[in-house]
């Protein structure tokens, strides 16, 4: 039988790094909250979350599915970015600035020379950021940003600016793509209006601004998640709010009537792979 969307639960995590100030998503409630996750009882095919930094996060790595499976018995981690609001100057870590060899990425990793060999991005709001498995990364201080991943929380930091908590660098290490990374992702013009972030094998992310009702047809074959990044309104008979994630399956198309002009976040995984 047809189903109607299901808002997912807003699950709100500490942070050493996290920020005070949650508006206009969240209220704030004087916890560093560093990260919110969409989640239900029962895992979805996805994790989406928003991230709000006050202080630089470590720089990480995540692995492979096929390293992932023997070493923590999880699946691997491919990530995307989509920058929604960030300080003048606030920055990102891709990969590096040239080709090192994993012997130095050590070494720097412990003295925290790293920071100099990584390559630092200036973000701005609606740049977007695909992240493979592998990648060598940072999240600096003063972003808001929408994260899509596989479902997994296996990371290993490489250096954490001298925080009593552990680093992973034999696994790090061991997983480091220690090339280049290409930058911004390229957006797409889709036929209906909206833009194509990312796709790859484990998730396919567009985004849609529009101030008029629309049919949303959803992917129809896999559980599909719509964030609403700005704007309130109504989807399928309820309200929504800027901040909400909504789950969309079982039917074949859902009213979204929007208050004022909204922008609408959809990601699924593709056919492929779900």
């Amino acid at each position: 039988m047809p189903q109607t969307p299901a808002r997912l639960s807003d699950e709100m995590k500490e942070k050493i790094w996290g920020s005070l100030h949650l508006e206009p998503w969240y209220e704030s409630g004087g916890r560093r909250i560093g990260e919110v996750w969409f989640t239900r009882p029962d895992p979805l095919p996805l994790l989406v979350k928003l991230i709000f930094t006050e202080a630089d996060l470590s720089v990480q790595v995540h692995p492979d599915d096929a390293f992932a499976a023997v070493h923590d018995h999880s699946l691997g981690k491919t990530e995307m970015w989509h920058i929604l609001r960030a300080s003048p100057g606030a920055k990102l870590a891709l990969g590096f600035r040239e080709q090192i060899t994993h012997d130095r990425l050590r070494e720097a990793s412990q003295s925290g020379e790293i920071m100099d060999l990584l390559k630092w991005v200036v973000v701005h709001p609606g740049d977007t950021f695909f992240i493979p498995a592998g990648t060598v990364h940072a999240i600096g201080a003063g972003i808001v940003l929408c994260e899509v991943q596989q479902q997994s929380d296996v990371t290993y930091r490489l250096y954490d600016y001298g925080r009593p908590r552990p680093l992973h660098l034999d696994k790090g290490v061991a997983v480091s793509n220690t090339g280049s990374h290409p930058g911004c992702a390229p957006r797409t013009a889709l036929s209906d209006g909206g833009e194509l972030l990312v796709e790859c094998p484990y998730f396919r992310t567009e985004l849609h601004t529009f101030s008029q009702p629309i049919q949303h047809r959803p992917n129809g074959h896999s559980e599909e998640i719509i964030v609403f990044l700005r704007g309130t309104g109504v989807i399928g008979g309820r309200p929504f709010r800027l901040g909400d994630a909504w789950l969309v399956s079982g039917v074949d198309r859902v009213t979204v009537e929007p208050d004022g002009e909204v922008s609408m976040l959809r990601t699924f995984v593709p056919a492929a792979v779900s």
